[in-house]
């Protein structure tokens, strides 16, 4: 006699559907403890940096783990428009790491910069000939998540004229400003003129800060620190899409919580330590105060970010498929 199966179907395999947005987390955390450091919080921003290393290790090692189990999901990832531009969030974070570990231990730095620097050259070239390539990529599928490449290359003469490599750092710095320019066009062509970012890629339109902010610092380390005329405007259109930003923070409020919102952090912790760094070269005593407040807002959103990433972890609510 035949039994009927009583089984019920298996849940998900979660570990597959971890994604690579989600690396945009130790991007938040370790700008956020240099911010916190541009501020004079030394020991604290240094806490903060242990904890963003310990986020991106385990980070890493269950995307590798997806990798060698799922690396269906992960070339779906890859050939997604918008989960694409998120894969150099990853060497993007160790140029983070680099610039903490400069001045404590600048032979380490160097090792992790010259990592991160070789898979943001990669990454790089690998994203814009699948976007040049792909014909299946349409105007309504960009956002400013396309960013994150150029930011990435902007990021990397902030720790690599100081450890020496003065010459990677002006290709870095030439193609991140080259490509900055170029997509914000495209983004603001999209955004003007077609329908509105769905509600879970709002959250991308604090990356329109991130470019022009980590491009100030980046100058300011080529050109010896002096706040010359494109280091001052690179600051003020920081300041002007930080302010374009906030009028659009209300809206934010009301979505629900998804993994994208990481990105609102990474923005803000650069256009904080910008912010202080011009004040101080500066003496504009207005231009520091603004560091201070984006400080308190940037606080005020990685504690609710964590907070709220860990109910979402309690509850089962990340990690699911789409």
């Amino acid at each position: 006699m035949t039994q009927t199966s009583t089984e019920t179907p298996m849940a998900h395999n979660r570990l597959e559907h971890f994604p690579v947005a989600f690396f945009s987390a130790a991007m938040g955390l370790m700008g956020t403890s240099l911010a916190v450091e541009a501020a004079g919080f030394a020991t604290l921003g240094h806490g903060i940096a242990t904890f963003a290393v310990l986020v991106f290790a385990t980070q890493a090692v269950f995307y590798i783990i997806k990798a060698a189990r799922y690396p269906a999901a992960v070339a779906a990832e890859w050939n997604h428009p918008i989960k694409l531009a998120f894969f150099p969030a990853i060497s993007i974070s160790l140029l983070l790491g680099a610039i903490a570990l400069r001045d404590t231990a600048p032979g380490l730095a160097a090792i992790i910069w010259g990592i991160g620097a070789v898979g943001q050259a990669v990454l790089t070239l690998a994203i814009v000939t699948s976007w040049i390539s792909h014909r299946g990529f349409g105007v309504g599928q960009m956002s400013p998540a396309w960013f994150i490449p150029a930011v990435g290359n902007v990021i990397a003469p902030i720790a690599g004229v100081s450890l020496g490599f003065v010459a990677a750092s002006w290709y870095f710095f030439s193609i991140g400003l080259l490509f900055w320019i170029m997509l914000l066009t495209l983004v603001f062509n999209r955004l003007v003129f077609h329908d509105p970012l769905p509600g879970k890629l709002r959250p991308t339109l604090t990356i329109l800060i991130a470019p022009p902010a980590v491009a100030f610092l980046a100058w300011l380390q080529l050109n010896g620190g002096m706040l010359d005329p494109l280091a001052r405007i690179l600051y003020n259109l920081g300041l002007f899409f930080t302010g374009l930003v906030l009028l659009h923070a209300r809206g934010l409020l009301r979505l629900p919580f998804a993994l994208s919102f990481w990105a609102l952090s990474f923005p803000i912790a650069a256009m904080t330590i910008a912010s202080f760094r011009y004040g101080a070269l500066s003496g504009v005593t207005v231009v520091t105060m603004i560091g201070w407040v984006l400080l308190l807002l940037l606080s005020a959103i990685i504690a609710g970010l964590l907070w709220r990433t860990g109910l979402a972890v309690i509850r089962g609510e990340i990690c699911q498929p789409e």
